[in-house]
C-alpha cells in the first residue's frame, strides 16, 4: 500500500493542542490566583471571568488537537497497521484532502471516518446511541459520538467536491466506512446505511469488495500533482 500521509501538519496540530492544553491550564489558575489575591481591586474583579473564557477556549482547543495527533494510538497510525498487507493498487491518503483519511483502491474510493468512543455504540436502525458516555466524561476530553452517518456523509461529499477541483471529468462515487478504534468499543449494528466496522476489520473488509469504479493511475498521478507531491 502507497502511503501519503502529511506529516508537517501532524506536528503543527499536536503542537497546538499541547501548548494550547496547557497555555489554557496556566490561564485558569492565574485567573483563579487573582479572584483570592484582588478581591478588593474593584479594577480586577472581571479578570477572573476573562481568564475563564479564554483558559475554557484554549483547553478545548488543545483536547480537540490533542485527541487527533497527540492521543495514542493516533488515528492515522492505527488505520496505517490495520491496512499493512494491502498491495500497492491502494493508496491511503492521510490529512491531505477534506477527509482525514481517504483510501483509493480497485473497489473504490473511501473516506475512512475514525471514532475513539469506548463503551457500547448501538445503532438502532434509526439512531446511532453510545453507552458509556457522559457529562464528566466529556470534561475530561471524550468527544461526542454525535451522528457518524452524517458526519460520514458530508466527509464523503468533501472528498468529492475535491476531487472535482483537483482531478477535473468524471470522478467516481465516493463512499464511507466508519472505524471504531478505541480497544474498548463494542459495536452493535445490524445493517446501519454507513458500514461501521472495528478497525481490525477493515482489511477484510476492502479486500473482500468487488471491483468499483475508481481513480485511474493517471488520476492519482494528477490528484498528487495538484497536492504537491
Amino acid at each position: 500500500m502507497r502511503l501519503i500521509t502529511n506529516e508537517p501538519l501532524i506536528k503543527r496540530n499536536a503542537a497546538i493542542g499541547k501548548y494550547a492544553a496547557s497555555a489554557g491550564l496556566v490561564v485558569l489558575v492565574g485567573g483563579l490566583v487573582v479572584s483570592f489575591t484582588a478581591r478588593d481591586n474593584p479594577q480586577l474583579q472581571l479578570v477572573p471571568f476573562y481568564t475563564l473564557i479564554v483558559g475554557f477556549i484554549l483547553s478545548n482547543v488543545g483536547i480537540y488537537f490533542a485527541n487527533r495527533f497527540v492521543r495514542e494510538p493516533r488515528a492515522d497510525k492505527t488505520i496505517e497497521a490495520a491496512l499493512k498487507g494491502l498491495d500497492d493498487k491502494y493508496h491511503l491518503y492521510n490529512y491531505r484532502l477534506p477527509a482525514p483519511h481517504v483510501l483509493i483502491g480497485p473497489s473504490g474510493i473511501f473516506a475512512l471516518v475514525p471514532k475513539f468512543q469506548a463503551g457500547e455504540v448501538i445503532w438502532d436502525g434509526k439512531r446511532w446511541n453510545h453507552k458509556g458516555s457522559n457529562f464528566i466524561l466529556s470534561l475530561f476530553g471524550q468527544e461526542s459520538l454525535a451522528n457518524p452517518n452524517a458526519e460520514a456523509a458530508a466527509e464523503a461529499s468533501r472528498v468529492a467536491n475535491a476531487l472535482g477541483k483537483k482531478i477535473g471529468g468524471d470522478i467516481p462515487p465516493v463512499q464511507a466506512i466508519i472505524v471504531f478504534y478505541n480497544p474498548k468499543v463494542a459495536i452493535q449494528a445490524e445493517n446501519p446505511p454507513i458500514p461501521a466496522l472495528y478497525v481490525k476489520q477493515l482489511k477484510d473488509f476492502i479486500r473482500k469488495l468487488p471491483k468499483g469504479p475508481t481513480l485511474s493511475a493517471e488520476q492519482i498521478e494528477k490528484l498528487d500533482g495538484a497536492l504537491g507531491l
